[in-house]
């Protein structure tokens, strides 16, 4: 993502593929595109297909079609759920011989259009690195006036796990929530920001390996009504005990997991608040409730509350 606008600038490709986990980079990626299309009359030279109205011969027909009263035209798939095979060889056969005067671009949130990545220019839409994201708020908050500071930026982003898209929704409340006072700071981030989920199980586990009962309470409560709660609880503690047996790198575990090294680095610090043994007995422990849920003996809220009274006096 970050040299998608200098890339669109000196040449256009006749296919992009949009994937990662940001959703805010995907409207990013498809603003910047448009603009360095110069792209006129969008009710004409604009297509959008989505799940609920995906059919890969229409869109390809859709890209077939001639601009009007400008350059190119815009194709944009978006959303969707599952690609069946035939799909993929219609779409295939398009990318062999491509129109000049279409772009066509894929916003692939549920990777499905992944075998295509090297038919296509790809823009990757992870997370970004926090500085670039912490520019990208600053930006956004002096086009309403207001300034941030920068444990307030480090605040917000921690939060929304560091995902833009989460991050600039809150925006709307952080700029006039009091439009007397310019400065956002990191007490108002906690008084009207609301915790992702993701960061709520971080922070609930540092609870647990302090054997702060209090606090650990307060957050289960803000969090038992969320679904995937025991799901999140259950990968962050697998991979905090994969962390503490590997002789991997932060780096080497990333690639392996899938995630970002500032995660593995922050989950690291995590993993001194818990000896070897213990992290063991937690993935017993998961294991044990997870086979008690599928076979009925227990409910999901009650596994929860098991698993976190549990932990505490492991």
């Amino acid at each position: 993502m970050k040299t998608f606008k200098s890339r669109i600038k000196s040449s256009l490709a006749p296919c992009y593929l949009v994937n990662g986990e940001d959703l805010f980079l995907y409207d990013k990626a498809v603003a910047m595109l448009e603009k360095a299309m110069n792209l006129c009359l969008p009710d004409f030279n604009k297509a959008v297909f989505d799940d609920d109205n995906f059919n890969m011969q229409t869109i390809v027909n859709a890209c077939e079609f001639m601009p009007m009263g400008s350059d190119r035209r815009l194709v944009i798939i978006k959303n969707i759920a599952k690609l069946n095979e035939n799909d993929g060889k219609i779409l295939a056969e398009y990318l062999k011989n491509p129109c000049k005067t279409t772009i066509l671009m894929i916003l692939d949130y549920n990777n499905q259009f992944l075998a295509f990545k090297t038919s296509c220019e790809f823009v990757d839409a992870k997370r970004m690195d926090r500085t670039l994201a912490k520019n990208i708020i600053v930006a956004e908050l002096a086009k309403n006036g207001k300034q941030i500071s920068s444990e307030a930026a480090e605040t917000l982003l921690d939060y929304c796990n560091g995902y833009l898209t989460f991050a600039m929704n809150e925006l709307d409340k952080l700029i006039y929530f009091d439009t007397s006072d310019s400065l956002v700071t990191k007490k108002l981030i906690e008084n009207v920001v609301h915790k992702n989920i993701e960061f709520a199980v971080f922070q609930l586990t540092e609870a647990l390996g302090k054997k702060n009962l209090d606090k650990a309470i307060v957050l289960l409560n803000q969090m038992e009504k969320q679904p995937g709660t025991l799901a999140l609880i259950t990968n962050h503690f697998r991979r905090l005990f994969f962390i503490a047996i590997s002789d991997m790198t932060n780096s080497e575990l990333a690639s392996l997991l899938s995630v970002r090294e500032y995660a593995i680095s922050k989950q690291r610090e995590q993993v001194n608040n818990f000896s070897k043994m213990q992290l063991k007995k937690i993935y017993a422990l998961l294991e044990d409730i997870d086979y008690k849920i599928k076979s009925g003996e227990m409910l999901s809220t009650t596994a929860l509350y098991y698993l976190v009274f549990s932990i505490l006096y492991i």
